[in-house]
């Protein structure tokens, strides 16, 4: 681990970005249909209970259409609510809603390893909601991104939650072996 991962972070997260800004809009188009069948295959194949996906910000991969698959199959689908910097998104999708404890979550991300260690925009938002959720029990976690996000290795810090897998729009990354 360098001895600055803050600010390698840093770095990392602006380049990543940088380069995800790049795809083209065809292949944000095909992705996001390979999103949607692999996501509710995924919540099929776990018999998840309750699911969290991301609204799409900024040039994010489009969750929108997996939203709308696990919707039309009965799945409880959730958005994460972020009340104040710093604090653990809660599952819930609308304010009046109760929380909702997801057991598979799609989580947006800038850049990734396949160790399953991610980047986000650095409030630590999904670190602190992923350990609280496994220490109650069990979630899946899995990292959408474009390819053009993977970088070699990040750094990690002992907060930083891991990712067990990573789909982006050519492979699939199992980290729980990593």
């Amino acid at each position: 681990m360098s001895p600055a991962p803050a600010a390698d972070k840093r770095s990392l997260r602006i380049e990543a970005l940088a380069r995800r800004g790049e795809v083209e809009p065809h292949v944000r188009a095909q992705f996001s249909a390979r999103l949607a069948k692999f996501g509710l295959e995924m919540a099929q194949r776990l018999h998840a209970s309750a699911i969290s996906a991301f609204h799409p910000i900024h040039d994010e991969p489009d969750t929108l259409a997996l939203l709308g698959a696990l919707a039309e199959h009965g799945f409880r689908t959730a958005l994460p609510i972020t009340v104040a910097r710093g604090a653990p998104s809660s599952g819930s999708g609308m304010l009046i809603a109760p929380a909702l404890d997801p057991d598979l979550m799609f989580v947006p991300l800038a850049c990734f390893d396949r160790r399953g260690h991610r980047i986000g925009y650095g409030a630590g938002h999904y670190d602190r909601t992923l350990e609280g959720l496994r220490a109650k029990g069990s979630v899946t976690a899995i990292g959408v991104a474009y390819s053009a996000s993977e970088v070699a290795v990040l750094p990690d810090e002992p907060h930083d939650q891991r990712l067990d897998y990573v789909l982006t729009e050519h492979d699939l990354f199992d980290c729980r072996t990593a």
